[in-house]
């Protein structure tokens, strides 16, 4: 990011007035090309529907149980346009077992794990990105809605803290630009309002497939901050927080941005 740009970034909210938090939230869809709206409008078109051919294989995919037999996906959740509907829309979750947040990237890693036996999937693998996208497909069109308890309500907080403050070189915070500047142009490029309802994405700067977590580390290294690891604490907090700032957006997954 050249130091023009970034400055008028640290402008703040005088090139958008508006306070986010009086407007109803706003898909990253709307603020896209024509073009790139249409590969994500046409799953014929949208490159991501390659991976979810690879999800639908591991879904069916059965492995041994150590007593003779063998179990997949299917044997416990059937079909996934049945056994899934909704699911993606629910996470994170608070996971009491681990006493912590938990995505869905995470549940389907441990369930890959504890229930099949399997090896568990790497974070931003294309096994776990693919299972992922096939989940959250069978979201697809239904609100973000995740359960928010007190115990939910200390990981938003912890996450508007993230969302809120500035870090690296260039000093810029998630709210700098997603709230402060959304709707306002970079590198003719329209600022989003940094909305999370369509991951796992296709992202054509990095021609595939990524996760929420990807994105926040893409975002942390491009205002030369140190990125956190997958699935730590501090992005799930963030990813929880967004979820709730976007409560109400209707699920896109598996989308496509540029």
């Amino acid at each position: 990011m050249k130091p023009a740009l970034a400055f008028l970034l640290m402008l703040g909210g005088a090139a958008n007035a508006a306070d986010p938090a009086g407007v109803a939230p706003v898909s990253g869809y709307e603020f896209m090309e024509p073009a790139t709206r249409q590969l994500q409008d046409d799953d014929f078109l949208n490159p991501a529907f390659f991976l979810l051919e690879q999800g639908r294989a591991l879904w069916d995919q059965p492995w041994p149980d150590g007593q003779g037999g063998a179990r997949s996906c299917r044997s416990c959740h059937g079909d996934p346009e049945t056994g899934m509907t909704g699911v993606a829309a629910r996470y994170p979750a608070f996971d009491a077992e681990s006493g912590r947040m938990i995505n869905l990237e995470l549940k389907l890693s441990r369930e890959v794990a504890d229930r099949l036996g399997a090896p568990a999937p790497a974070y931003e693998s294309d096994a776990l990105l693919a299972l992922t996208a096939l989940v959250a497909l069978q979201s697809r069109s239904l609100p973000m809605a995740i359960d928010v308890d007190a115990r939910v309500q200390d990981w938003v907080d912890r996450g508007r803290k993230m969302f809120e403050t500035r870090r690296g070189q260039l000093n810029l915070s998630c709210k700098s630009c997603h709230e402060d500047n959304w709707g306002q142009k970079l590198r003719g490029d329209t600022i989003s309002q940094g909305h999370i309802n369509a991951f796992p994405i296709f992202r054509l700067t990095w021609d595939e497939v990524g996760s929420r977590h990807r994105m926040f580390s893409w975002c942390m290294d491009s205002i030369r901050s140190e990125p956190y690891p997958f699935g730590s604490d501090e992005y799930l907090a963030l990813e929880t927080y967004l979820a709730v700032r976007g409560q109400g957006l209707l699920i896109e997954a598996p989308g496509v941005r540029r």
